[in-house]
């Protein structure tokens, strides 16, 4: 009896992060699995366990629904990050508004990345606003009411379409550094997980110029200013057309196909502003272009 009232103590004493690392373990040995009908019964079975344990806590979630105390412990309890995490996994739950905003703003962080800069949540306005500050080169940039009207409030609106009020905080000036032994890395990597793919060597990026190259799968398309890198799809985003051939001059890129041009330190196109390139989280260490590629974290 005192082993079993001893085991719910032990596992409460396990972390979300731990919980997130032995699954992540776990996929990646099943992935270098070499039988593909053994990787299809696993993932056939993942789903099934899956849609089981999401039905279950369904209905469970149902019947504490009809009493209020239940409903309310039940309200507490969501508030624990493996609880929150495990529902928000099966859908069961919405994301947060807050969750909705940082991966608004996340989403526009490369961008800003090629001027040296970033911007964080300051707070949060109820009923409807939020409050958001630019950080480093972005801070009172002569550029930044044009960032924060076309990508800034754009983005939010996207994510969180019942904000209604976006408001500029003034910024502090200043950067956070980057990771030591890193040459040059897209500001502010952290927000970021992914796993760093190995491009090519910064030597091989003309100064000044790009090169277009294809990383597992996705053509991208390298920009260099001395040891300052920029990662884009290499795709126009007026109808995907390859970008590499376009002439550039002065650190913009014309489409060779329909004349779109487009700045290579930040993506933003020139000739449409309400669209831009699809950017990547580059960084130099010691000679070597890294990339992080969608999806990857």
């Amino acid at each position: 009896m005192a082993q079993a009232a001893a085991l719910p103590a032990a596992e409460e004493a396990q972390s979300l992060d731990s919980l997130l690392r032995a699954l992540q373990l776990a996929e990646q040995v099943t992935e270098a699995w070499a039988d593909p009908a053994q990787r299809l019964a696993l993932a056939e079975l993942r789903a099934a366990e899956a849609a089981l344990q999401r039905e279950a806590i369904r209905r469970l979630i149902k019947g504490l629904q009809a009493e209020p105390v239940a409903l309310q412990a039940l309200r507490e309890v969501a508030g624990d990050e493996v609880v929150y995490a495990v529902l928000r996994r099966h859908g069961l739950i919405k994301p947060s508004l807050q969750e909705r905003v940082e991966t608004a703003l996340a989403s526009i962080r490369p961008m800003l990345a090629g001027h040296g800069g970033d911007v964080e949540l300051v707070q949060l306005l109820p009923p409807a606003g939020v409050e958001v500050r630019f950080l480093g080169n972005c801070d009172h940039c002569p550029a930044s009411v044009l960032t924060f009207t076309a990508g800034v409030k754009r983005a939010i609106r996207e994510h969180c379409p019942e904000i209604t009020e976006i408001r500029q905080a003034s910024g502090l000036g200043v950067a956070r550094p980057a990771a030591a032994a890193v040459d040059f890395v897209s500001p502010f990597v952290q927000h970021r997980t992914g796993i760093w793919h190995r491009a090519c060597l910064l030597d091989q990026v003309p100064d000044g110029g790009a090169l277009p190259l294809a990383l597992r799968g996705e053509a991208l398309l390298l920009s260099r200013a001395g040891s300052r890198v920029a990662c884009y799809v290499n795709a126009c985003a007026h109808l995907a057309m390859p970008l590499d051939g376009g002439r550039i001059a002065d650190g913009v890129i014309t489409c060779p196909h329909h004349g779109f041009q487009y700045d290579l330190a930040s993506g933003e196109c020139l000739t449409a502003p309400e669209v831009q390139l699809e950017p990547r989280v580059v960084r130099v260490i010691g000679g070597m272009v890294e990339v992080q590629l969608a999806g990857a974290g």
